[in-house]
């Protein structure tokens, strides 16, 4: 191999920052434009074996074949695995109701993703360079983002080793080497955000500041340090006070008050979760007990003196199960049949001939009523979950047995007095919760 700037760049930046490279299974978005035909040179030089996956968005009719066919050609000439999809771009962007811009996105990385999965990469490699990290953070920046947003394009899950180099490099290593490669024409037009920003706003500012990439790469350098040192200490605070068990989250609203800036901790603490509006999140802290926001994959519950943090279920309200104990049930809980009993919540210890086969398992109804083991009358089930101190969350997840329309158990909590054994049942039906 000869000396080159870039090339020399190149080996030292992936040495340096992406550890055992050449012994991962790698995967190249490959558009066959000057940055994506630009790495993959580069990785052949360093003789890094790779994939390359072509998206065909057929966005632009023979232009779109023919960008297809010159990807297919050039992954032959280096003898590189090829792959490649046709998407039917419009029509899912209409169906979903997005950008034509958004969809290919959301097509490209579905599919890469699929492939890793497939093919058992392990990790997607992509073109992006310094000048489209100074478009991110001008676009990011316009959006009102944190501070997050404003480091520009990460390599978290992604792996960019051209973000070192501008656009104007990269060119001239393409020209110095002789290598082909397709330019789309949408680049040139101003339809998008990004393309104006590229073609007017900074173009005018490096322009007026010569050194401009350099000083941005120290800006991102700086912004990653101060994210870096944030997310260690909202680390820390996860690690203390969000207490876990099974898959609900409970956070001590003490714990939260005492954050300072308050509003920045809220946003880093819970984006992750899908809940991104700081101003929904500081009015569920001074919400009634039982107020909730729900996000795309969460909710996040006021229960007290705490917030309840849990994934989004599939409904189950509504859904009843028949079961007939001659034999131990395994869905949608687990209940045994046992010989002797247990001094036990957990277990129910029942009068069979006061019982109608099949037994009916539920979850709470409005006006609900049981006669409570251990206490005179009936009671509202609600009152019962008030009783208890029951979060809005447990209130959804607690199962109810059933014989007909009236309530049996209470399962793992209290049975019912009028389906109870007592001391002169004979035989009696023995369930245990787990």
């Amino acid at each position: 191999m000869y000396f080159c700037p870039v090339i020399d760049r190149f080996k030292l930046h992936i040495a340096s920052k992406f550890q055992n490279f050449k012994e991962q299974k790698l995967l190249l978005a490959f558009s066959g434009g000057l940055d994506s035909r630009v790495l993959l040179d580069l990785l052949c030089q360093l003789e890094i074996d790779f994939s390359v996956a072509h998206c065909n968005f057929d966005l632009r009719a023979d232009a779109s074949e023919a960008d297809a066919l010159f990807c297919a050609r050039i992954a032959k000439q280096h003898q590189l695995p090829f792959f490649i999809k046709k998407f039917d771009t419009k029509s899912f962007a209409e169906e979903q109701k997005v950008s034509t811009q958004m969809a290919a996105r959301e097509l490209r990385y579905t599919w890469f993703d699929e492939l890793k999965e497939q093919g058992g990469f392990t990790h997607l490699l992509t073109a992006h360079h310094l000048d489209d990290q100074l478009e991110t953070f001008m676009i990011n920046m316009g959006r009102g983002t944190g501070l997050k947003g404003l480091r520009g394009i990460t390599t978290d899950k992604i792996l960019r080793p051209l973000l070192i180099f501008s656009k104007n490099e990269i060119e001239q290593y393409a020209n110095e080497q002789s290598i082909e490669w397709h330019e789309d024409a949408s680049n040139a037009q101003d339809d998008y955000l990004r393309n104006h920003l590229r073609h007017h706003a900074i173009l005018q500012w490096k322009a007026a500041q010569e050194n401009l990439l350099q000083q941005v790469t120290q800006t991102f350098d700086h912004l990653s340090l101060a994210q870096e040192a944030l997310s260690v200490v909202v680390d820390i605070f996860k690690e203390k006070h969000f207490r876990q068990q099974e898959d609900i989250i409970s956070i001590s609203l003490d714990a939260l008050m005492e954050l300072k800036p308050l509003a920045y901790y809220l946003h880093a603490l819970f984006e992750t979760y899908g809940f991104n509006h700081v101003a929904d999140l500081e009015s569920l802290l001074v919400a009634q007990s039982g107020k909730q926001l729900i996000s795309s994959s969460h909710r996040l519950i006021r229960n007290r003196e705490e917030l309840l943090l849990s994934p989004l279920k599939i409904e189950t309200q509504g859904e009843e199960f028949t079961w007939t104990p001659t034999q131990d049930l395994t869905d949608p809980i687990k209940l045994t049949l046992i010989d002797k009993p247990l001094n036990s919540a957990n277990t129910a210890v029942l009068d069979k001939n006061t019982l109608k086969y099949p037994l009916l398992l539920r979850k709470f109804h409005e006006g609900d009523y049981f006669y409570p083991i251990g206490m005179k009358g009936k009671k509202k089930l609600s009152k019962f979950f008030k009783d208890q101190k029951y979060s809005t969350l447990d209130k959804e997840n607690q199962w109810i047995l059933c014989s007909e329309e009236q309530i049996v158990w209470v399962v793992g909590q209290r049975v019912d007095t009028r389906f109870a054994a007592t001391p002169e049942t004979l035989n009696p039906l023995i369930i245990r919760s787990h």
